[in-house]
C-alpha cells in the first residue's frame, strides 16, 4: 500500500531533521516485527548490547543487522510501505535498505541513549540517509525519541559510546579528523538552547529522521511496559561509500569503496530505479 504522506510532511522533514507520521504502519505489520523482536531477545547476535545502570534493574537492548536470519524483519524491510516511504520523505527516485536495528527498553530501565549524530557511526557520505523509527509499543512523551530541530543541517558530530557515552577513539593520524567531527554539544542541548521534537506514539506509529540530526531519548520510567522498536535505515541517490577514522558500525562495507555508489548484495535496492 502506497505510504500516505503529504508535501507538508516531506518539507517538514527536510527543514527540521525529523518527522511524525501517525498510524503509517498497519497492526499486521506492528504483530509481525513483534515476532521479529522477541526473535531477536531470544537469539542476540554478535553484536547486541544489554546496558544497564544497576545490578538487577530494567536493560537498555540494542541488536542490528539480523534481517537475514528473522525473516519478519526481511519482510517488513522489503513488502511494506518503508522503501517507499524513506525514497519520498528524502526526494530520492530510489531506497536502498541499508539494516535494521532492535532498540528495547524494558521496564525501570534508568539507561538513556546518549545524545548522538547516527550518520557519523555510517560509512555514507551524502544527504539522502533517513531513518524510520516504528514502536511496537506505547510510547509516552518521556519515554520517546527527541530531536534537536534542525541539527541535520549543523555538520558532523563525533560518534559517542553507548555504555560509556565517550567519543569514539580516532584511529587515524592527521588533525583533520579532528576538524572535520565536532563534540556533541550536550551541554547546550540541555540547557534548552535549542528547540527539541519529540512525539509519544502508539504502535504503527513513525518517526523518520534524517542520518545527521542530533537526538537522543530517556529510560524507561514505566513499571509494566517495555518500549521495543525497529529502526530501519535506509539510502537514497547520491550516496556513496565514506571513509571514517574509527570502526564503522555496523562493521559491513559490503566489497564497497570509498566513492562507490551505496548499493551491494548486502545493501538492497528496494523501491525504484538507478
Amino acid at each position: 500500500m502506497e505510504p500516505s504522506i503529504s508535501v507538508e510532511d516531506v518539507k517538514r522533514f527536510q527543514e527540521e531533521g525529523a518527522v511524525y507520521l501517525k498510524g503509517i504502519f498497519s497492526q499486521e505489520w506492528v504483530e509481525k516485527i513483534k515476532t521479529g523482536i522477541q526473535k531477536n531477545l531470544d537469539s542476540p547476535s554478535e553484536f547486541s548490547e544489554r546496558l544497564a545502570l544497576k545490578e538487577g534493574q530494567g536493560a537498555y537492548f540494542n541488536d542490528y543487522c539480523n534481517w537475514q536470519r528473522i525473516p519478519e524483519f526481511r519482510e517488513y524491510a522489503f513488502e511494506s510501505c518503508a522503501g517507499e516511504l524513506s525514497a519520498k520523505l528524502m526526494n530520492s527516485k530510489y531506497s536502498v535498505f541499508y539494516h535494521e536495528h532492535v532498540l528495547n527498553k524494558e521496564p525501570g530501565t534508568e539507561k538513556e541513549t546518549p545524545w548522538h549524530q547516527d550518520q557519523a557511526y555510517w560509512p555514507l557520505e551524502g544527504w539522502n540517509v533517513v531513518s524510520i523509527w516504528m514502536p511496537v509499543d506505547h510510547v509516552p512523551l518521556q519515554s520517546t525519541l527527541r530531536f534537536v530541530k534542525g541539527s541535520h543541517k549543523w555538520g558532523w558530530y563525533h560518534p559517542r559510546k553507548f555504555a560509556s557515552e565517550e567519543n569514539y577513539p580516532v584511529e587515524a593520524e592527521g588533525e583533520e579528523w579532528r576538524k572535520a567531527f565536532k563534540d556533541v554539544p550536550i551541554q547546550e542541548i540541555e540547557s534548552g538552547k535549542h528547540e527539541i521534537l519529540g512525539w509519544a506514539c502508539e504502535p504503527g506509529d513513525a518517526v523518520v529522521f534524517h542520518g545527521k540530526t542530533l537526538h537522543g531519548a530517556s529510560g524507561n520510567s514505566s513499571s509494566s511496559v517495555q518500549r521495543r522498536v525497529l529502526s530501519t535505515r535506509w539510502v537514497g541517490e547520491n550516496t556513496t561509500l565514506a571513509e571514517r577514522p574509527w570502526q564503522v558500525s555496523p562493521p559491513y562495507l559490503g566489497g564497497l569503496k570509498p566513492g562507490d555508489t551505496f548499493m551491494a548484495d548486502i545493501f538492497p535496492l528496494v523501491y525504484g530505479t538507478i
